[in-house]
C-alpha cells in the first residue's frame, strides 16, 4: 500500500507547493514582502468568509425574533374584545335615551 501524500510536499503540480518564504534562500527581501501581503489578504478574505456566515445567521435571529414579536401583537391584539364590549355598551346606552315612537 502506497503511504499517504503530505499535502504540498512532493506534488505534482509545482504551484502547489507550499513554501516558508522566511526559510527560502533564494527569495529576495521584495518578493518575501509581495508573499506576506499575499498571504495577509488571503487571512482577511477567509475571516470575511467567516464573519459572513456569522452575520447572515445573526440576521436571521434577529427577523425571526421580530417576526415573532410582530405575529404575537397580531395575535393577542385580535383576542382581545374588550372593545367589542365598549361599543356594545355605546350601542346600548344610545338605544335607551331615543324615545320609542
Amino acid at each position: 500500500m502506497a503511504a499517504p501524500r503530505e499535502p504540498g510536499r512532493d506534488s505534482e503540480a509545482a504551484f502547489a507547493k507550499r513554501i516558508d518564504p522566511a526559510r527560502e534562500p533564494e527569495l529576495s527581501a521584495e518578493q518575501r514582502r509581495v508573499t506576506q501581503r499575499a498571504e495577509g489578504a488571503q487571512r482577511q478574505r477567509a475571516l470575511q468568509r467567516r464573519l459572513r456566515g456569522r452575520n447572515v445567521l445573526t440576521g436571521l435571529g434577529i427577523g425571526a425574533v421580530v417576526l415573532g414579536i410582530y405575529g404575537y401583537t397580531f395575535y393577542k391584539i385580535s383576542q382581545e374584545r374588550f372593545l367589542d364590549e365598549l361599543e356594545q355598551e355605546v350601542k346600548a346606552a344610545q338605544a335607551a335615551k331615543t324615545p320609542v315612537n
